[in-house]
């Protein structure tokens, strides 16, 4: 058998790379299951695999799916009791934000940041189309910026358009695998190309209609980067829905609650509606983000529609 990794997955078709580098087209042999992961799809791409080629036709069979070291998970699109699979064996993940057109809410990042850290990805975000923004918007993306950095996220500037930190972009992925992801319009596959012109990723349009972006891509496709690494390309994400948490977990996936949980006066706290809270007296003191701090009260409470609009 021969190893590879899987750059592409289109239905029952899985683009391999082998070890060489030659590409081979392979369907799953037989009913994979993984074990403790309920899915949708039993391969990722990201996954690293073994296969038998079909020498006749040029094609191959996957017959074994090796370990993951982790994998990054969201609520399946149609099947809202199962998950899918994004990408496995990532090095980090890299969001891409923007402030209008489209807007990104603090609501999605803090989903995104709060799964990665579930799963034990790094998670670096940045802070696209900086060449739009006005005074207004310039601010606020300076003040985010310092919000994550506080509590440890690497944060970046950047615009495709002008050319703005595209080499710290680059450094930031060179001889890593990389998953990208951010809405449709943010800009990935226009800093993608920026950096690595070959590829020439399609880019999305943004709808005058709802100044939301349109999909491109349709499947996670794994690039390889001429100067070392991948990047994983992702359809844009509309939402980034929670799955397999327990409510009283959450917070450990908050970095600024985590040191304060053992001074709360309950064991059992749920930083919400306890006296002698640690996390709350820390948020009325203005140490821990009030905007992180709601959306932490959303996501225990299942509320995904709630959050007010920064843009006003």
């Amino acid at each position: 058998m021969i190893e590879g990794i899987v750059l592409k997955s289109t239905g029952s078709w899985y683009t391999v790379e082998a070890l060489q580098g030659e590409l081979i087209e392979c369907r799953l042999k037989g009913n994979f299951k993984i074990k403790g992961i309920k899915a949708t799809n039993p391969i990722a791409v990201g996954d690293r695999v073994m296969f038998s080629k079909i020498d006749e036709v040029g094609k191959g069979t996957i017959e074994i799916i090796k370990d993951r070291n982790n994998y990054i998970i969201r609520k399946s699109v149609n099947l809202s009791k199962q998950t899918h699979i994004i990408a496995s064996n990532i090095d980090q993940a890299v969001l891409i934000v923007t402030l209008n057109n489209p807007r990104t809410s603090t609501g999605f990042i803090d989903r995104y940041t709060v799964t990665s850290e579930a799963y034990h990805i790094p998670v670096k975000i940045i802070f696209n189309k900086y060449d739009i923004y006005n005074e207004k918007f310039i601010k606020l993306v300076s003040d985010f910026k310092n919000v994550y950095e506080k509590i440890g996220y690497e944060c970046f500037i950047t615009s495709a358009l002008t050319g703005l930190n595209m080499p710290l972009f680059k450094d930031l992925l060179t001889d890593k695998t990389s998953l990208i992801s951010g809405h449709s319009g943010v800009g990935k596959s226009a800093l993608i190309n920026a950096i690595e012109p070959l590829l020439n990723l399609k880019t999305s349009m943004i709808s005058d209609y709802n100044n939301k972006g349109k999909h491109t891509t349709t499947y996670a496709h794994m690039h390889k980067l001429s100067f070392g690494g991948y990047v994983i390309d992702t359809p844009g994400i509309k939402e980034f829905g929670i799955v397999d948490f327990k409510k009283e977990e959450v917070s450990h996936f908050f970095p600024e609650m985590r040191g304060l949980m053992h001074l709360c006066r309950f064991s059992n706290c749920s930083h919400s509606i306890e006296p002698g809270c640690a996390v709350k007296e820390n948020v009325e003191k203005g140490l821990i983000s009030s905007f992180r701090y709601q959306n932490y009260l959303n996501i225990i409470s299942n509320d995904e529609a709630f959050e007010i609009d920064y843009r006003n």
